[in-house]
Parts: structure tokens; sequence; C-alpha cells
């Protein structure tokens, strides 16, 4: 019983392409999952990043406008000091005590910056990151976006969206329905 290699084969390097033009992407589609995948590679970019001063009024307007629902919160140097989440904002707003008084919940979200209500231990990965640890590292905090800090600065998101759009395009180039590239043949 052989075992897969992680080495292109000879019956792949020399067999002919079903159409013909599409060589390349014939043959990255069958070598595909042997070549890693990186945060680079999927992540969202340019990130959108908001400053530790803007308002919860603001930084609502701007996730609603863009349909986004993580934002990477910077300081004045553009270094990365938490992340701010629609659920962060949510919190912030329903507070018992806040809807009691509708002009005091006005007032907040006028004046009350995010750094407020962010969440000061971020998790982040780098560029390198291979997206199965990235997805791992989602699944396992409960976390639903990282950031990808390049030289002390934010390049990207990584959100759940991009590990699933990976997922269904491995599942799309048909690589899982060849059990013989992820484990024993039987």
């Amino acid at each position: 019983m052989s075992r897969p290699t992680r080495a292109i084969t000879r019956d792949i390097r020399t067999r002919q392409p079903k159409r013909r033009g599409r060589e390349a992407a014939e043959l990255e589609a069958m070598t595909w999952p042997e070549t890693t995948v990186r945060a680079r590679d999927v992540m969202t970019r340019p990130a959108v990043v908001f400053r530790a001063e803007m308002t919860i009024g603001a930084a609502v307007k701007a996730m609603r406008a863009r349909k986004i629902r993580h934002a990477p919160v910077v300081n004045d140097k553009g270094a990365l000091i938490g992340i701010v989440t629609d659920r962060d904002l949510r919190q912030a707003m329903l507070k018992p005590a806040l809807a009691e008084e509708v002009e005091a919940f006005v007032e907040t979200l006028r004046t009350r910056p995010i750094r407020d209500v962010m969440t000061w231990g971020v998790m982040t990965v780098k560029p390198e990151t291979e997206i199965r640890e990235a997805a791992r590292l989602m699944h396992t905090n409960k976390i639903g976006a990282l950031p990808v800090i390049q030289q002390g600065r934010v390049a990207g998101m990584l959100t759940g969206s991009d590990v699933l759009k990976t997922l269904v395009q491995i599942l799309d180039e048909g690589i899982l329905s060849r059990p013989g590239r992820w484990g024993r043949e039987d």
C-alpha cells in the first residue's frame, strides 16, 4: 500500500491536458493542496482601520457603509492596539443604563470613542501564516477575524468569510473528491 507523496508524480507531469491552452491551470489545480495557502493569499486588503478616537456612532456608520463586521483599531502611529466588532458596538449601544435616557444615548454615540468598547488583546497573524493554522486559531478561540500584521502595520484582515471562500475554491476544484491525495487509498 503506497502513500501519496507531496511531489508532483510522473503521471501528473506527463499527462495530456483535458483542454488545450489550460495546461498550467490544470496542473496547478491538481497540485494546489501541496502548495501551502498563506494568509497573504486570501486576506482582505487593504484593511479598513479605525483610529482609537473615532466615536461609536461614526464606527457604526462606517461599518454599515462598508459592510464589514470587524475593524482593527490603530493609534496615531498606525500600530495596532485593538479590534472593534459589530458585537462590541451593539453592546455599547444597548446597555440598559443608556436605554433609560435617550438623550444620553445619542450623546454617547456622538462622543464616546471606540477605544472604550474595543477588544484590547488582539490575536494576529503574519502574511506567511498558513491558512490552516489561521483557521484553527479562529476556530479554537471563537473569533471571526484576524488582523494580518507586517512590519508592525496592519497589512490586511483575514476573516471567516475569506477562509470559507478558500474552502469553497478547494471543493470547486474537486481536490477533496480524490481521497488518495489526503490519506491512504483503500
